[in-house]
């Protein structure tokens, strides 16, 4: 058995909560190192190794080989709100399939686009990482799909729209959703709407979207909406969470479920013991995002022509808002259909 190599001197230092080790042969040698370990730290230069955290790592890896991606801005945020507060601050050496599927378990019941996005930048964070000798496996390479919203998007039912408006009478926290559905804002850019995006005098929003380059918007502010928004100061939250800040990950979660909970409730559905009874009145496929599309379907019913649509939605492509009018076109034909039937039926 080879002799285990001894050092002549060790130290240690802890920077930013972590605990760093430090040997050398040489009191002059051990100085160096830590001085030159310690300037690495503060000016976050990469140690290609396990120990390097996920967050340093993930940053490095975006910046490197997807610097040109449409679209990175949005990756970094997907990053930054659905990773970074599980695994972020960990070793990435110390990272586990388990916890990459934990992380994509968080977000059942979204979107495909959504998953498969986050599954695929997984993967390309810790594969990156293996690429670079920094860990032998990749723990996001297998990941499983959890569920998600199927097909395109759906608008909301009369029904739910009508008890959408009651439950936001009784609780204004819901703003955030009626921002959502009345100026068709992607839940994350209704997250991040202050009060300097308010431009008062011509009662327009300023969306600072950043998915695509037509995400960056001006959309008209309804009357009933811009009378509860317009005195908002410059860099506060247009809709903040219950303690006034703007909503983290956490805090528009539990307002997700709430509204769910509330809209099952005002449509009649039975509590027990604070629990809901079920049959659920709300149709399960029911998220946020339905507002958005509810706010597209309804520029098309209001006769607003499809290329103005495309400006207000912030969609990259027009074939993107084409979908939506020809869906809408495609619900009335079947009640033109419906009202044709009807009308045989009574001369017959």
């Amino acid at each position: 058995m080879a002799k285990k190599y001894e050092y002549n001197y060790d130290t240690s230092f802890t920077y930013q909560g972590k605990r760093y080790r430090i040997r050398a042969n040489t009191l002059e040698e051990l100085y160096t190192k830590k001085a030159n370990k310690l300037r690495d730290l503060k000016e976050n230069v990469i140690t290609y190794d396990s120990n390097v955290t996920v967050d340093l790592w993930a940053t490095k890896a975006f910046d490197t080989y997807k610097y040109n991606v449409q679209g990175l801005e949005m990756i970094k945020t997907r990053y930054k709100t659905y990773v970074s507060p599980f695994i972020g601050t960990k070793p990435i050496g110390t990272i586990r399939s388990a916890e990459c599927q934990s992380i994509l378990n968080n977000c059942s019941g979204m979107s495909f686009s959504h998953v498969s996005k986050l599954r695929q930048e997984l993967a390309f964070i810790f594969e990156s990482a293996v690429d670079n000798q920094m860990i032998p496996l990749n723990p996001a390479k297998k990941l499983k799909l959890p569920e998600y919203v199927k097909g395109s998007r759906r608008s909301i039912t009369d029904i739910e729209r009508k008890h959408l408006y009651l439950v936001y009478e009784k609780d204004p926290s819901y703003l955030l959703f009626m921002i959502i559905l009345k100026c068709g804002c992607r839940p994350e850019e209704a997250i991040n709407l202050i009060g300097k995006d308010i431009d008062k005098d011509q009662r327009l929003l300023h969306i600072r979207g950043t998915k695509s380059a037509n995400a960056d918007r001006y959309v008209p502010i309804p009357e009933e909406i811009f009378n509860v928004i317009k005195n908002t100061k410059p860099f506060e939250p247009v809709s903040p969470n219950q303690a006034g800040h703007k909503h983290t990950d956490s805090s528009y979660k539990r307002i997700c479920s709430r509204l769910k909970r509330d809209l099952n409730i005002s449509m009649g559905c039975k509590v027990y013991r604070n629990e809901l009874m079920p049959p659920f009145p709300l149709a399960d496929d029911f998220v946020p995002y339905c507002l958005r599309h509810t706010y597209c379907t309804d520029l098309c019913k209001a006769g607003v022509d499809i290329r103005t649509a495309q400006r207000l939605m912030g969609h990259a492509n027009i074939s993107i808002t084409a979908d939506i009018y020809t869906h809408v076109d495609m619900d009335d034909i079947k009640k033109a259909g419906e009202l044709l039937n009807a009308y045989s039926q009574k001369i017959i």
